[in-house]
């Protein structure tokens, strides 16, 4: 009898807390992207280019995400399975993130606050709803943001467009280059 309560899964102390606004927010910042450009805001990307980027950089988070998923094996917090590692709810909120800074973070840096905003928000309420760990969101805001930064190099070897200016902060003040 205490091999047998031995071998169950200690993590099911706590329960799942149903469905939460983490649900949608996820979504948010890359739909921003979309309504942005949509409505008329000036974004660094053509139409073409920012769905092939957006596109690669998808497939490439979410594919780094379900793989690990199916190898690591790690328990929730709240004892339902076994997905834990990383947290794709993360992932896809940092990615888009990520997108909205690099498409309009020059037209307001709060573009880009909000996004990390709402990203940092549907970490937490994974960890709060306990979903996941604290190593499990950090590792999906890795993940989003490195499959994102990846998926933008790519996306601009497949189409040939890249963008023509950039701005950067060195050890000496501010370079500007621009590409003719």
């Amino acid at each position: 009898m205490a091999f047998l309560l031995a071998a169950l899964p200690m993590q099911a102390q706590k329960e799942f807390h149903g469905d939460g606004i983490d649900d949608y927010l996820r979504f948010m910042p890359v739909a921003s992207v979309y309504v942005l450009k949509a409505s008329g805001v000036e974004s660094v990307s053509s139409w073409k280019r920012l769905l092939v980027n957006s596109a690669t950089s998808i497939a490439l988070f979410s594919g780094v995400v379900h793989g690990l998923k199916q190898s690591v094996h790690k328990w929730r917090p709240d004892g339902t399975d076994r997905r834990s590692f990383p947290s794709g709810h993360t992932a896809m909120a940092f990615a888009g993130a990520t997108m909205l800074h690099k498409e309009f973070g020059r037209v307001s840096p709060w573009i880009s606050v909000a996004g990390y905003g709402v990203a940092a928000l549907t970490a937490a309420d994974r960890v709060r709803r306990n979903r996941h760990d604290w190593d499990d969101v950090a590792a999906g805001a890795a993940i989003g943001i490195g499959g994102t930064l990846l998926g933008y190099w790519l996306g601009d070897k497949l189409t040939g467009e890249r963008r023509r200016c950039d701005v950067a902060l060195t050890g000496s003040g501010v370079c500007f280059v621009y590409r003719f």
